[in-house]
């Protein structure tokens, strides 16, 4: 199924990754909202309330396609601790740092009605990487069904191309 970059403008032939740029709760702020409480630098995103601070970061995850090949990946935000955030920032360029943190879905990913507050562990990768994103078990909910059993084909390609109709 080749499909045309919406960034580059090129054909390929593998599947995209299914991205969202920022998590759901800093696209739901407004423009004056996004320059006074929130940031946004690369795998890294804050929002800054009266008592508090929100703090992101960028993960994958990769669903399994049971009748095909390839797996089909979501480049996607986490919501973690401060503590979480300041270390992942602190070994952000450490090639072979490893850990695991906790965090919670936050994106409404595409193929699911709502996917936001999804516990999962966040580990880390070696060679920078981004973290790979594992939904816990025992949480009873469509994305976890299929993070841990997979998907057809046919429905990651009808989530891949509604991708595409977003972004065109």
């Amino acid at each position: 199924m080749p499909y045309t970059c919406a960034d580059c403008g090129q054909e390929h032939e593998n599947w995209p990754a299914l991205t969202y740029t920022s998590p759901k709760h800093y696209n739901d702020l407004s423009e004056e909202e996004k320059e006074t409480k929130g940031w946004l630098e690369g795998d890294f995103c804050t929002i800054t309330h009266e008592n508090d601070i929100d703090r992101f970061i960028r993960v994958v995850m990769t669903i399994p396609v049971n009748d095909h090949c390839e797996n089909l990946d979501y480049g996607l935000w986490v919501s973690v601790s401060e503590k979480t955030f300041h270390d992942y920032q602190e070994h952000y360029h450490d090639e072979q740092y490893e850990t695991s943190y906790f965090g919670y879905v936050c994106n409404n990913l595409l193929g699911y009605e709502e996917t936001l507050h999804v516990p999962s562990t966040v580990v880390t990768q070696i060679e920078n990487r981004r973290p790979l994103v594992f939904p816990f078990e025992d949480f009873e909910h469509p994305l976890v069904k299929d993070f841990y059993h997979g998907i057809s084909k046919e429905e990651a390609e009808k989530r891949i191309e509604e991708m595409i109709q977003l972004c065109s």
